[in-house]
């Protein structure tokens, strides 16, 4: 039976390339000559260091253009608040995420199940396999699913005959 799978993934080597791009915006930038603002990727964290609340959010803008250009939906990337020391040091973490969540795959199946095709959905970890006996449907399930607008990006994998 013909099939394939929704996945919610953002590729490594673009966030370390949009990172890398933004280590040398920092370091030619004027405004942040001589400070100790600092950009550093980790799995999928992005943790931004600056002396204080203004440059942090300037990085964060910086890295978050960059993720941007770099094909990365921005629905994937979630920006938490930044944290401000006493003595007016400030850190931020961008995360990164990756997969479906299960709350998010159960709308996703819902909303498949509510288009009233002759296909069957599958939570399977973080990813939803669909399969269904005429490929024409899991066409029409791939537009409707790219039509609609869910809290991250989805992307198809694996599409079988």
């Amino acid at each position: 039976m013909p099939s394939f799978d929704i996945v919610s993934q953002v590729n490594s080597m673009e966030i370390e390339n949009a990172v890398n791009q933004a280590r040398k915006e920092l370091a030619n930038r004027f405004d942040f000559k001589g400070s100790k603002a600092e950009i550093v990727l980790e799995k999928n964290e992005i943790k931004l260091t600056a002396e204080d609340h203004f440059k942090v959010k300037t990085l964060e803008e910086i890295v978050v253009g960059k993720l941007a250009k770099r094909q990365i939906s921005l629905k994937n990337v979630e920006r938490c608040e930044p944290d401000i020391s006493p003595l007016g040091h400030a850190r931020q973490v961008i995360k990164i995420k990756q997969g479906i969540e299960s709350t998010i795959a159960k709308q996703v199946t819902s909303f498949i199940r509510d288009t009233k095709l002759k296909v069957t959905t599958q939570i399977q970890g973080e990813e939803i396999r669909v399969t269904g006996k005429n490929r024409d449907d899991l066409q029409s399930v791939i537009a409707a699913v790219r039509g609609h607008d869910f809290p991250v990006a989805l992307s198809f994998q694996n599409f079988r005959d």
